[in-house]
């Protein structure tokens, strides 16, 4: 007994960084772990930013580039940049060293809007999780606050080599067109737009269809970064009051979606793991998909004002 409270202890005193669950992670305690003298139990850091030439010009060291875009692609009706199919994204996460038995890192560039890099970081966060990786945490501020530490940057390459997945993916993350369709208007369930009001008012010149799903509130993703960095999120307790009064609450059975599913991955990443709210999947079809199925009959509503402002 004494033995087993001793590691209960030990294992309530670890830091958040290396406990093995989904989350955000210091600079200082990122370089800490890259550090690491054995470098068996060094994390495994995954630089996610859309453009290659970001990483050569420099890059958290022992970074290995994986692109976010890499992970979709254009599927067999024609709706572009959907998930890929299952052993496309598993042989993708392999080579870029995704690892069941090892720490992740992911990280991109903060800056101020319209700046949004973060959204390439969460959304690969939501497929590593998808696939069954637990052990993940994005590096709060990126490499804007890594370099604002006096952390150097390298440009030096870097391969993690072939990684190992977890058996077991997880089916709790994502939701489809019919999931979304059964969860709008029932009682305790929200269906959340991340996206810029102005799209979900149908004020863009980006989409096929202009609006947004009926039923849906607008809670844009940036109302959960620092200003000064995108890639920095809030504390959950300077956003507490904001998603209450939007009613995005943890006692809710929550869906959040957005154009492509990037800007709604961010906000399920908040709600799910920094928030702790339990019930929060992703649309991963998206608005992009949604305003093409069933030969563009979906309907879609615009008009609408930021909810919980």
């Amino acid at each position: 007994m004494k033995l087993q409270a001793f590691i209960l202890s030990a294992l309530i005193a670890l830091p958040l960084s290396i406990r093995a669950e989904i989350g955000i992670i210091s600079c200082a305690d990122a370089k800490a772990l890259i550090e690491n003298p054995d470098a068996s139990k060094r994390p495994i850091v995954l630089d996610t930013r859309g453009g290659y030439k970001d990483y050569f010009r420099g890059h958290i060291p022992t970074a290995q580039h994986l692109e976010f875009d890499t992970l979709r692609g254009t599927d067999s009706i024609g709706v572009p940049v959907q998930y890929l199919p299952d052993d496309l994204t598993k042989a993708l996460l392999i080579r870029a060293g995704v690892d069941k038995d090892r720490l992740h890192l992911v990280f991109a560039t903060g800056d101020v809007l319209p700046n949004d890099e973060i959204l390439s970081s969460t959304m690969v966060v939501h497929v590593l999780e998808k696939f069954g990786v637990k052990n993940v945490k994005i590096v709060d501020g990126g490499l804007a606050e890594w370099k604002k530490q006096g952390f150097a940057a390298t440009q030096e390459y870097f391969s993690n080599g072939p990684g190992h997945l977890p058996e077991e993916t997880d089916k709790t993350t994502a939701a489809n067109i019919k999931d979304v369709q059964a969860h709008v208007g029932k009682p305790g369930n929200v269906l959340v737009d991340a996206r810029p009001i102005n799209e979900f008012q149908g004020d863009d010149i980006v989409w096929l269809r202009k609006g947004h799903i009926p039923g849906a509130i607008s809670f844009h993703w940036a109302r959960l970064m620092e200003k000064d960095n995108t890639h920095k999120f809030k504390p959950f307790s300077e956003t507490k009051a904001e998603l209450e009064k939007a009613g995005i609450t943890p006692d809710k059975n929550i869906i959040c979606y957005c154009g492509t599913s990037r800007e709604g991955s961010l906000l399920r990443f908040y709600l799910k793991h920094v928030a702790g709210y339990p019930n929060v999947r992703l649309y991963e079809g998206a608005w992009k998909e949604y305003v093409w199925l069933e030969g563009k009959s979906l309907p879609a509503e615009t008009g609408g004002e930021p909810a919980g402002k």
